[in-house]
């Protein structure tokens, strides 16, 4: 009998069996994790040799081949005799790299560079949502203390997502000179990425934004080129593989003279309005002014809000185009044209004549002349020196609203030049079908009255009055303006089939306006038979004028419009001033871009005179 106090002895069988279920168990577990850590390794190896091979092995080769962007500059644009207008200059921009960006950076880079940190996160943002290599650019205009920053703080250690790239960078002339006429370049917005016309552009790009710019950015805008370069970890090239230089965009060479365009721009200094100079004989713009104007050199890296904020909130708008955006009532100017309407449909000759005792009824009211004492009798050549409101009034009622319309039509009047500039407006041009199809309405006979002198529903721009005018001195043709220097002849001219004996009676009567004590003396240049005719147009009516609401900005606008000579005209003008008064202020700045053209023309051909002479007679 055994002992209950006297433990049993355990058998040494039972004891090798325990051991070799334990070392199984951990075997097995073993296995498992080995077969675990397998299968792991082997995903992470399927996920970066298949899956992520191609965007892995670009990063490995990131780390060690550097692409460095070649920016290619933007063509130059130069004036009518090859001198530069616009230029580049070398200049830098500070970029961020995707692939090495740390968010914790943000803060401390905008810091540095004086950016807002949030105006940051959100470009970061943006550019996120795009191509994932795609750099980052956040400032063009850099200081020197921001250059400083930059290259003390874009080694490895600190911030590796820091790049500076050099780029060309436009300049412009100062002091806004043909600012509207040139433009000016920006950064291609979102809106415009996802257009059809900016498909090969990228996030950061810059483009044309508005004049020439805009208008011939494909032309202007060069192809840039890059370097491939090995570099260590400090981010230093050891060696370039491949270079593709970048390629300049192409030059634009405009009909725009720099000298003339320096008059006009003088002469409408602290003033606000525009002048429009053309060849009529081919439709080159000569000079083409807007004032207030802005200076392009403000868009050239990046506007800061707060300019732009002051130029889109200054009453003055600064950055419309008078020349081809500003929409008014032409006043007298207008008249030659219902003179042509007048002899071209026979509603009366040159020797029609009214009396005016300053002013007239029609239709029960009665319209004033601006002479209050009256012209006394007055014919078609009379009425045109002296701008009589009878006289237009009278022969306006006679040719009617449509029979007006059908040769201002035929002048260009109502409808776009089709200048080679982006935002051109049209004016307008009233007729009883624009009536009844815009207002529902007929045209009242009363209302033509009003329209004969220019006022009324009728309106213009400054550069389709020069064509306008242009064109009717021309012998009845037009061509259309444009701003660049063709290398063949012009496009078609468009041609009406007017009596050039009334083209004569009509541009003698505008001869007499400058040259025989008419409105327009003022424009008056002794060796240069120069016609004009002015222009004042109401901006608000007489009745609220009278009742002191009126300001500053509701006097009416001068308007003149010129050209020399007076047979076979070389240059046309229109001139306008917003709040002028009268159109006889505007004729002093037609004069002097007049002068300074046929100065310039005959300081050019007494300087090749001597030169064709010796050409003609090499051994004398």
């Amino acid at each position: 009998m055994s002992d209950p106090d006297r433990p049993e002895k355990v058998s040494s069988t039972r004891l090798f069996r325990d051991d070799t279920k334990f070392a199984l168990g951990r075997i097995a577990v073993f296995q498992y994790a080995a077969v675990g850590v397998f299968l792991f390794l082997i995903a992470g190896f399927w996920v970066l040799q298949i899956r992520d091979h191609e965007a892995n092995s670009t990063l490995a080769e990131r780390n060690r081949i550097k692409t460095v962007p070649l920016l290619a500059p933007r063509g130059k644009i130069l004036d009518r005799d090859g001198r530069v207008i616009v230029d580049n200059q070398p200049a830098f921009v500070v970029q961020l790299t995707q692939e090495n960006l740390k968010p914790e950076h943000l803060a401390p880079i905008a810091e540095g560079l004086h950016l807002d940190l949030d105006e940051l996160k959100a470009t970061v943002r943006r550019y996120a949502a795009g191509k994932r290599y795609s750099p980052i650019p956040i400032k063009r205009d850099l200081s020197p203390a921001e250059l400083t920053f930059i290259d003390s703080h874009r080694d490895p250690g600190t911030f590796p997502e820091l790049e500076l790239v050099q780029e060309p960078r436009r300049l412009y002339p100062q002091n806004g000179l043909a600012a509207h006429v040139i433009g000016y370049v920006g950064e291609v917005s979102e809106a415009e990425l996802n257009s059809s016309e900016f498909a090969s552009y990228s996030q950061g790009d810059l483009v044309g934004k508005s004049g020439l710019e805009k208008q011939y950015n494909e032309i202007l805008k060069g192809v840039d080129g890059q370097r491939r370069v090995v570099v260590d970890v400090a981010g230093r090239e050891h060696q370039v593989l491949e270079s593709a230089e970048a390629t300049p965009g192409q030059n634009l060479q405009l009909t725009i003279d720099l000298d003339l365009q320096a008059v006009a721009e003088l002469a409408l200094e602290g003033k606000k309005g525009a002048v429009v100079a053309l060849d009529p004989h081919d439709g080159s713009v000569l000079a083409m002014v807007s004032r207030p104007a802005f200076d392009p050199n403000l868009f050239a890296a990046h506007i800061k809000a707060a300019d732009w904020k002051a130029l889109t909130s200054n009453p003055e708008n600064p950055l419309i185009n008078r020349a081809i955006q500003a929409q008014f009532a032409p006043g007298s100017t207008f008249k030659p044209l219902v003179a042509i309407a007048g002899l071209e449909t026979g509603a009366v000759d040159d020797n029609f004549s009214v009396h005016c005792g300053g002013g007239a009824s029609f239709y029960g009211r009665y319209f004033k002349c601006w002479e209050k004492r009256g012209h006394g009798g007055v014919n078609m050549h009379a009425g045109i020196v002296h701008s009589c409101d009878v006289y237009f009034y009278t022969i306006g009622n006679k040719i009617g609203i449509d029979g007006i319309a059908e040769y201002a039509e035929q002048a260009g009047i109502g409808k776009k030049t089709g200048i080679d500039l982006p935002g051109e407006a049209e004016g307008l041009m009233p007729s009883s079908k624009w009536k009844l199809r815009t207002q529902r309405e007929k045209w009242y006979a009363g209302e033509t009255i009003s329209v004969a002198i220019g006022q009324g529903a009728v309106t213009v721009t400054p550069i389709q009055l020069a064509s306008a005018i242009g064109g009717m001195a021309n012998g009845g043709v037009w061509f259309k303006p444009h701003l660049v220097k063709m290398a063949a002849a012009p496009d078609a001219a468009r041609k009406e089939n007017w009596n050039l004996d009334n083209i004569a009676k009509v541009v003698f009567g505008m001869y007499g306006v400058v040259n025989e004590g008419g409105t327009g003396g003022s424009a008056a240049i002794p060796g240069i038979t120069v016609s004009g005719k002015t222009g004042s147009a109401q901006r608000v009516s007489n009745d609220f004028k009278k009742s002191g609401k009126a300001d500053a900005d509701d006097k009416d606008n001068g308007w003149f419009v010129a050209f020399a000579p007076r047979e076979n005209p070389e240059i046309v003008l229109a001139v306008l001033l917003e709040g002028g008064e009268h159109g006889a202020l505007a004729a002093p700045t037609a004069r002097d871009v007049i002068k300074a053209y046929f100065d310039k023309k005959t300081r050019l051909s007494k300087l090749t005179q001597p030169t064709l002479a010796l050409i003609r007679h090499p051994g004398q």
